[in-house]
């Protein structure tokens, strides 16, 4: 069964407020005939008769239509926002799994500027853009009025408003490509800052903060040139019209002034007529002066749809029982996302409840990569890892998140507290399961000794605590939840002797919990604590048995008694 795209979902929901905003701007635009048929009664009519109670009466019912008009504006403007906000919760969910699975599949695609489009669409949705929209049909009908007062009125009017149109079709042209360029260079600009900045204590250790400035600085002046060269462009195209729309105002006076004086209008029919030609050029006044919101939303509308059509919805996974810790790996053959050379090849091994299994082997071997494909993160070329006999792909990530426990080999943690860390953000999360995770990591006493304890804010990367810190609590929130496989790709890199016997412990009673355990490491101490050793070497299996076989040296093959004995005849 195909499932809807949520973005077009969302989109299909909107067109309803849409049509709903459509009439209301059909009853405000009929209501700003008030000024000009007020006008032209005053004029015409009240000074004419001199009836003051006429004026009164006038006025009053000018007054009431226009607190109608403006209930309408407030009733159309909640409207949009509220519709805003209803299609921002629509897709906002969506958008953000689709940039984290698109960050995971391209690295280099940039997919997170997609969530920064939710806001760039919705505010165009609920802004003056859209309503100037909606106004731009009602552009004929007031010039139609203004043919009605005299066709030289309307003339003008019209070719006014032919000319605002032609400025803004120019502006599209001349504005669409500095734009586009202009956004590219700042998205690269703003994803370069942000990468750079998570290495903040590197780039000044090392005295790389000129040379990055001004790599940054070279990208940051790319866009503002681009984005400068379309404001120029722009600003000069909507200098012309609103000297147009000023023209036209004189001129249509002018030209009123003439009629009247010739006797073929009334001065009522001048004033009324310089009004409404003012409410006819207002709407294509207004859609030359958010032209570049236009484009912003435009652009935005492109990249969500096809973040959207790229990464169609999944169904809903049937649920899974809780696995036990079973885990197969089946003639494995991994690559990057986006490659097909493979840093992982022919692996096989199992690991089954309350068994460590070490996975050691030179740098480049391919360990990080082969636990990337373990966790999920990475999908394989070909062969299976399956968990409890179902394969990876066949369970809700999220679902198989909670029986996962992992420890990256570069801990990072997320601004918040440390309790949310170690919980992973979940919540409604009892404080004694996540005590009970951190006295399991054995990080309770050390996490008791900081400022606030579990409520002490770590700031963004955890970069409040030290780094045998942050692994200590990385290990707390791998364990949290009592998942049933835990992988640890260098969990000492960071800890001091105290800090790997507590590993060494947290990891002895993991085992006798009857939770399977794969640990990732150079140090004997810790893969002496394993049942059973991988061995990798370039990317493929070299050795996997007991740990003590596969370590302990081989013996040298003793000489046959014959060739001894002709060994000794020689010497």
């Amino acid at each position: 069964m195909k499932i809807e795209n949520p973005f077009q979902l969302a989109l299909k929901t909107y067109r309803s407020v849409l049509f709903s905003t459509i009439v209301f701007s059909v009853v405000i635009n009929a209501l700003m005939f008030v000024g000009p048929l007020y006008m032209l009664q005053v004029y015409d009519r009240v000074l004419h008769s001199r009836s003051e109670m006429t004026l009164i009466m006038l006025t009053l019912i000018a007054v009431a239509m226009l607190m109608v008009y403006g209930l309408l504006e407030w009733l159309r403007s909640r409207v949009l926002v509220r519709a805003g906000l209803r299609f921002d919760q629509m897709i906002s969910n969506g958008v953000f799994t689709r940039v984290v699975t698109s960050t995971l599949k391209q690295p280099q695609a940039r997919a997170e500027f997609a969530l920064s489009d939710i806001d760039r669409l919705r505010e165009f949705f609920t802004g003056s853009g859209l309503i100037a929209i909606c106004d731009v049909p009602w552009v004929p009908i007031f010039l139609f009025v203004c043919f009605l007062f005299h066709p030289l009125i309307g003339w003008v009017a019209t070719c006014g408003a032919l000319i605002i149109f032609a400025l803004a079709i120019a502006n599209e042209f001349m504005t669409k490509k500095p734009l586009a360029e202009a956004a590219g260079h700042g998205q690269a600009a703003q994803h370069f800052s942000n990468s750079t900045l998570q290495n903040v204590e590197v780039i000044r250790a090392l005295g790389m903060e000129k040379s990055l400035r001004g790599r940054w600085s070279a990208m940051h002046r790319s866009m503002l040139e681009k984005q400068a060269n379309a404001s120029d462009r722009a600003g000069g195209l909507l200098s012309t019209s609103k000297f147009v729309r000023m023209a036209l105002q004189t001129l249509i006076l002018g030209a009123g002034a003439y009629l009247a004086i010739a006797g073929e209008i009334s001065p009522g029919a001048m004033i009324a007529a310089s009004i409404m030609m003012g409410r006819a050029l207002a709407p294509v006044d207004q859609v030359v002066g958010q032209w570049k919101q236009f484009v912003g939303a435009r652009m935005a509308y492109r990249r969500l749809s096809e973040i959207f059509r790229q990464l169609p919805e999944e169904g809903e996974r049937t649920a899974l029982p809780a696995p036990t810790g079973n885990l197969t790996v089946e003639q494995l053959i991994v690559a990057p996302p986006g490659s097909r050379t493979p840093l992982i090849q022919g692996v096989s091994f199992a690991v089954k409840p309350g068994e460590a299994i070490a996975v050691v082997g030179p740098s480049g071997a391919g360990k990080s990569s082969l636990v990337r494909a373990l966790v999920g993160v990475w999908q394989p070329l070909s062969g299976a890892i399956r968990l409890d006999g179902a394969e990876l792909q066949h369970w809700d990530q999220d679902d198989l998140g909670r029986h996962l426990g992992y420890l990256p080999q570069s801990v990072e943690l997320f601004a918040g507290t440390i309790a949310e860390n170690i919980a992973r953000f979940q919540e409604g999360v009892d404080a004694e399961e996540v005590i009970n995770a951190a006295k399991l990591a054995r990080a309770h006493q050390m996490i008791q000794n900081l400022p606030d304890g579990y409520d002490t804010q770590i700031g963004v990367g955890g970069r409040q605590i030290s780094g045998g810190q942050r692994q200590r609590v990385g290990l707390a929130r791998a364990i949290f939840g009592s998942p049933a496989l835990i992988i640890l790709d260098e969990p000492n890199s960071n800890l001091d002797s105290e800090g790997e016997e507590a590993l060494a412990q947290a990891i002895a009673e993991l085992k006798a919990q009857g939770k399977a355990i794969i640990v990732v490491s150079h140090k004997m101490s810790l893969v002496a604590l394993a049942d059973k050793t991988l061995v990798l070497a370039e990317g493929r299996m070299r050795a996997f048995g007991p740990t003590r076989d596969v370590l302990q040296p081989k013996p040298a093959v003793a000489p046959a008694p014959a060739q001894a004995q002709n060994n000794r005849s020689i010497a």
